[in-house]
């Protein structure tokens, strides 16, 4: 399994645990919620369900009301399949959850497993975000060794596009720093997030924080339907 893979299958077993929902639903919370998805395809989350069923985490049912379902072939449509997650899918879920290892720590990884952060134990949370901070210092001061290599070879524009992302990078391990403290101190996290989350979306690009933005695709009507 690619890493990406593994990321939107835990995606999609978190967002199925707050309730069943058809493949656009699916998709769209996806988007919205998780904006490190927001580039992939229905041809990428289909086989990913497919697989999920597959190994018994997810069931496939019928998304429409009886009336609707005899209806539907007359109407020339077909039924939308809702996915509901098994009681092995949730252990399997819950198993990912406590993982803490390094892989929690990469930018695409890191988004995913904050967006269930209320789902996730304390300590858990705690190992995540203070790993994800150690592994942007580290990067911070690889940036800015490489940075005092090159200065004087590169030109102005390549110059301050470097100091961009030392700074995009700076303010993510500042919002970390916060979160650890609120975390440790066992305040709410909304109020001590709340002024940090401009930091938030500023570093969502290369980072690898929570990108918001509203989702204007359209359903395909060929979408979530029974072969």
């Amino acid at each position: 399994m690619s890493r990406r893979s593994g990321i939107l299958e835990f995606a999609v077993l978190g967002l199925l645990r707050e309730s069943p929902m058809h493949g656009y639903e699916l998709r769209k919370r996806l988007n919205t919620s998780l904006g490190v998805f927001r580039a992939f395809s229905y041809g990428t989350l289909y086989p990913c369900l497919k697989t999920l069923v597959t190994n018994g985490w997810l069931i496939e049912e019928p998304g429409a009301s009886p009336e609707d379902a005899l209806a539907a072939p007359l109407a020339g449509r077909r039924a939308k399949i809702v996915y509901r997650l098994t009681a092995e899918g949730k252990e399997h879920f819950e198993e990912l959850l406590s993982q803490t290892g390094p892989d929690a720590y990469e930018d695409e990884h890191f988004a995913a497993r904050f967006a269930f952060f209320g789902q996730t134990s304390r300590d858990v949370r705690m190992r995540v975000l203070e790993g994800r901070r150690s592994r942007l210092e580290e990067r911070l001061e690889k940036m800015s060794a490489s940075l005092a290599r090159t200065r004087e070879r590169l030109d102005d524009y390549t110059l301050e596009l470097q100091r961009h992302g030392m700074e995009s990078v700076e303010r993510e391990v500042r919002w970390l720093n916060e979160l650890i403290e609120s975390e440790r101190a066992g305040r709410d996290i909304k109020s001590s997030a709340s002024g940090s989350s401009a930091q938030q979306d500023s570093t969502s690009g290369e980072t690898g924080g929570l990108p918001r933005h509203r989702d204007s695709s359209r359903p395909d009507p060929s979408d979530d339907t029974t072969t």
